[in-house]
């Protein structure tokens, strides 16, 4: 069996795996001795956003180094990019130091460094199904023995870097997803609180007015009530001395 049609067997899944970026590794041992400047342009180039979401790429890295080798990655490139030791460039080189930690802490980290490795399988795995789809569709259509691109190892791992890169892209997309729906419902949270707070301390403020005036009323209720009695009294009064008053005597005139 030729190693194109090997590759297809469950198998010989991790020999490919440990075979992974074979020919990527003389690119990346030419990269890693790139000057300061150079490493800045590389970690800033155009669609950086897009690589620098892979760590092991941002470190020039193979994903299967022990961390200890990771380490020793990280303090020479971090000591290459550190804006001390560019002068001249300090807000690039700022930039690329913070790509730089930011894929470090990563993959320092067991969790999210044995995600990223997954996120590696994974694109092996969908990589292969392609590769048997493909196979079967030629088969179906009675060329069951010709080529396919991906026979081609270069190529093969050409196709596997490509679906590492969509994948760590996908799993931006959902966290970025994630975290706008987080923002969205603490936004709507706090306005819900604010709403509240605003009705309590309308309520405080209502009450505390009503108190205020409370006293008033009793006063004003009081004056009416004893304005009232004064004037009912006067009048009664009045209307009981028009009946007992005697007439005005008048001496007869002769």
């Amino acid at each position: 069996m030729s190693s194109s049609s090997a590759r297809d067997q469950p198998g010989t899944s991790h020999d490919t795996f440990e075979d992974f970026y074979t020919e990527v590794k003389e690119i990346e041992k030419r990269d890693s001795v790139l000057t300061p400047s150079q490493q800045i342009d590389r970690l800033l180039r155009p669609g950086s956003t897009y690589f620098n979401l892979n760590p092991f790429e941002v470190l020039q890295i193979e994903p299967e180094v022990e961390l200890a080798d990771i380490k020793k990655r990280y303090r020479t490139l971090s000591i290459l990019v550190h804006p001390d030791k560019n002068p001249d460039n300090q807000e690039r080189a700022q930039m690329a130091f913070d790509i730089v930690s930011r894929a470090w802490k990563i993959l320092e980290n067991e969790l999210t460094r044995k995600r990223c490795l997954e996120v590696y399988e994974e694109a092996k795995g969908r990589t292969d199904q392609m590769i048997a789809e493909k196979r079967k569709k030629l088969k179906k259509e009675g060329r069951p023995t010709e080529p396919i691109p991906e026979d081609d190892p270069t190529k093969y791992k050409h196709a596997i870097y490509v679906m590492v890169m969509k994948l760590f892209a996908d799993m931006e997309r959902r966290r970025q997803k994630l975290d706008q729906r987080d923002q969205e419902e603490r936004k709507r949270k706090r306005e819900t609180e604010i709403e509240e707070e605003e009705r309590i301390k309308a309520d405080r403020e209502w009450q505390q007015n009503f108190e205020e005036s409370r006293q008033s009323r009793v006063n004003s209720w009081h004056d009416f009530q004893s304005g009232a009695r004064k004037s009912k009294k006067a009048k009664k009064q009045k209307h009981m001395t028009g009946m007992m008053v005697p007439p005005k005597f008048k001496p007869e005139s002769r």
